[in-house]
């Protein structure tokens, strides 16, 4: 009677922790998940305005075309593909828009323009939201790829399928020096 009690507490006890185990890697990969979703929506936000960046710039900058189909074609591949897909074209954005803003610097009368600096100063907020939610993802899969490997979660991790997430990367271009001339 006294061993089957036992023997009843000890299986009661190990179902509880694989619950606790199994529901502790569900959320963390949720916080992925949701992680994710974060820089999509500050993505979206940059695809909607870019839009109307190009309108304002197209009147100026007609000998800069080039720069605009550039940002034009990466804005398109934005939205749809893969994780590292839609990274890589966040980052070609990313580019673009730098090279937008450095070839605005030879157009006074654009420089000026009130429309051009709200432009501006909504992207440059966008991108300072995205670089902070790629910052929150890249911590959130470190949390859940470093929960899947550690014993005893490892094993439940195999058990029940849960597989590493890829960080966000950067670009090859973007962690070179950044050559400043005045």
């Amino acid at each position: 009677m006294v061993s089957t009690l036992v023997i009843g507490i000890i299986a009661a006890v190990v179902v509880i922790f694989v619950i606790y185990v199994y529901n502790s890697l569900i959320r963390l990969r949720v916080r992925v998940n949701n992680a994710w979703a974060q820089i999509d929506v500050q993505l979206k936000r940059r695809y909607d305005l870019i839009p109307n960046l190009v309108d304002t710039v197209k009147g100026y900058m007609k000998h800069e075309k080039g720069v605009l189909e550039e940002v034009t074609k990466a804005r398109t591949s934005l939205m749809s593909g893969s994780l590292e897909k839609r990274a890589k074209a966040s980052n070609q954005i990313t580019e673009a828009l730098k090279s937008i803003f450095a070839v605005a610097e030879n157009y006074p009368q654009l420089k000026a323009s009130e429309n051009f600096k709200m432009l501006q100063e909504e992207l440059s907020g966008t991108e300072s939201k995205i670089a902070y939610a790629r910052q929150f993802y890249n911590d959130s899969v470190m949390q859940y790829n470093e929960a899947i490997q550690v014993f005893p979660k490892n094993f439940f991790a195999k058990l029940f399928h849960f597989v590493q997430k890829d960080f966000f990367k950067t670009e090859e271009a973007e962690r070179k020096a950044v050559k400043v001339k005045f």
